[in-house]
Formats: C-alpha cells, structure tokens, sequence
C-alpha cells in the first residue's frame, strides 16, 4: 500500500479537511496529515493519521516514515522548511495565487515595505521569503483547485470539492439571497451592490438578503444606513460577530441563490491576482458544497454551469436563477473520492 502525508500548517483547513473526508476509504494507500496546533484545533479531528506538529520536528518525521507522495495544502511562509521538502520528497503543492508563485525576488523584497512591514520582514530574515518562488519551480507537481483555471495554467487538477448538503426549496413568496464570506469592500463589491438594492421595484415579490459573514468597520455602517433606506419588500440579515459553522450551515442551506460580488483584482504579497484567472474564489466550492446556483461577475471566468454571470437587471435575474434546476450528482463523494484516487496514483507512478 503506497503512503501519502499531507501537510497543512498555516490557512487552508476547510481543503484539508476536505482532503481528509475524501481519502477515508482509500484501499490503496494510506494518507497521514500534519497539521499545526492552529488547523488541529480548528478542524477537532482525532484519529490516528491526523498527527499535530510543527515544521521544526516535521523534515525528520518525514525522512523516516518514507512517504511516496507529500501533499503541501499552502505555502505561505516557511518557505526554507518547505524548500528542504521539496528537494528531498515527492511533492506537491495547492497553489492558491498563481501570480505568487511566479513572482521574482525583487518583487518580494519590494513587498515587505508595502504593507505588514513586521510580518514580511520576520518571513525576510527568518522563513525565506525570497524562496517562494524556487519551492513551487522545485516541486514535482503543482495542484490547482479549479479545473478551468488548471488547464490554463499548467497544473494538475486537485477536485477537492464535494457536495455535501441536498438542495432544498422553500418558501415562494420570498427570494432568499445569501451573500456569503467576510463583509469586506476589499474582496467583493458591497458597495455596487447596495446602488443596486436601492433600485429594486415593487412586482409583488419579497426579498430577503442574508451577508453571511462578519461585517465590520465601513461596511458595518454601510448595512446600517441602508436599512433604513430599503423598500418592505427587502429585508436584510447580517452579522456583527465571527458566525458559527452550524448556523452559516442553516442559512447556506436555505438560500435560493448565491451572491458573489467579487472584486476583479485583489493581491497577495501585494502582487496582484485576478480572480478566475490567477486565483479561484471560495465560493466556487460554496456553490459546490450546498448545491447552489450562484451568481458571478461577468469578469469571472468559469465553465461551471451553476456560476452564472451577472446581468444587468440583477433584481429580475435572481427570479430567474431560484428557478433553474443543476445537476451536482457529479460533485457527490463517491465520484470526487475516486477522482482523487486516480490524480494520486498517477503522482506517484510518475515519480517512480
């Protein structure tokens, strides 16, 4: 039986344990996880693959358990620790911005004065942070989450995705619009989407639009004055606190239509990434997860059926998508878990 590590130190927990849910009936290889006390305490998983640890002891654990396949869920930091396990094992990484993992050293020097100065300059002296670019050019293999986007780029395609609650019909007589992720102007366009509220007319139909997220600071306020301003034929719902899972789970399931206002352009390390092209958003597996349609930017590019673009009478669009039916019978476990199976044994027949 072949034998796999993945690790996941820093942000990516939901992938990981996704990883983890999928590879569980695996009877040809065996996958250990590496997590730190961060995403092991997050994730509350204790089984006896699941091994908390740091990158101080991990490069030895590693050399003596002989892995055939070491899956790397983000690197982000580390970067020197992660060189050390790329030139030493086969590896892959899931590359979450595709314009980092190219950048040269002289655009990462240049970010530690832009923003975070503290934190950069400790990744600088400390972590490697100039190496970036060498761990993912020396690893075997890199690993992208979205299909379209793989393709594009030249990675390998991780579906890491699955579909795990029914979707469900409810009331008729209100639209439910669930907007979800962080209330941030920084990632999605809260402010563009408030001009448009502000336009709805009354046709006989109630709407009702939950911000899934923690909202705070300016986009706080924003919710605020506008709901003083709305029609009685939108009522709006939204979060001042950090959301438990279980009640985001409620909402998500009771949403008609998934609203995704993503910004164009966003950066990481101050370089900038586009999304649907160098960088995939996370409510593309949202919309996976809770079988939902879900409406996107035009700029948006994706080939999934249940990402609809958005058009300009967005108010007579979401009575029109809560109508359309999607297949999401493909994203079940089974068919995601034996997809999987098939990308891992392909790693790992090619290194050999």
């Amino acid at each position: 039986m072949k034998k796999i590590a993945y690790i996941e130190l820093d942000t990516h927990a939901e992938l990981a344990n996704n990883f983890y849910e999928l590879t569980k009936g695996f009877d040809r290889a065996s996958v250990d996880f590496y997590f730190s006390k961060k995403i092991f305490k997050f994730l509350n998983i204790h089984e006896k693959n699941v091994f908390l640890t740091d990158y101080s002891q991990l490069l030895e654990i590693l050399d003596k358990k002989k892995y055939d396949l070491i899956i790397i869920g983000t690197v982000h930091r580390h970067f020197i620790f992660y060189k050390a396990i790329v030139q030493k094992f086969n590896t892959a990484i899931l590359v979450h911005n595709h314009n980092f993992i190219k950048a040269s050293k002289w655009e990462l020097f240049k970010s530690i004065f832009k923003k975070d100065f503290k934190y950069r300059l400790k990744l600088f002296l400390k972590e490697g942070l100039l190496e970036a670019s060498k761990v993912y050019q020396k690893s075997n293999y890199l690993l992208g989450i979205d299909e379209l986007m793989s393709k594009k780029t030249g990675m390998k395609f991780l579906p890491i995705y699955f579909n795990q609650f029914d979707s469900q019909n409810f009331e008729k007589e209100t639209i439910k619009i669930v907007i979800p992720g962080a209330v941030s102007q920084h990632r999605r366009d809260y402010d563009s989407f408030f001009e448009k509220l502000l336009k709805f007319e009354n046709i006989g139909i109630n709407y009702e639009i939950i911000f899934l997220g923690k909202a705070s600071g300016k986009e706080l306020e924003s919710l605020k004055l506008i709901l003083i301003k709305l029609p009685q034929f939108i009522k709006i719902q939204y979060f001042d606190k950090k959301i438990k899972q279980s009640i985001f789970d409620d909402w998500m399931k009771k949403a008609d239509v998934l609203y995704c206002p993503i910004q164009k352009e966003t950066e990481f390390f101050s370089i900038k990434e586009i999304y649907g092209k160098t960088k995939i958003s996370g409510n593309i597996g949202d919309a996976i997860k809770y079988a939902k349609p879900a409406i996107f930017p035009g700029t948006y590019e994706s080939d999934l059926e249940f990402i609809i673009k958005e058009q300009p009478d967005l108010q007579a669009q979401f009575s029109e998508v809560r109508n359309l039916k999607f297949d999401f019978n493909n994203y079940s476990k089974d068919n995601i878990s034996k997809k999987i199976s098939i990308l891992v044994e392909t790693l790992i027949n090619k290194s050999i």
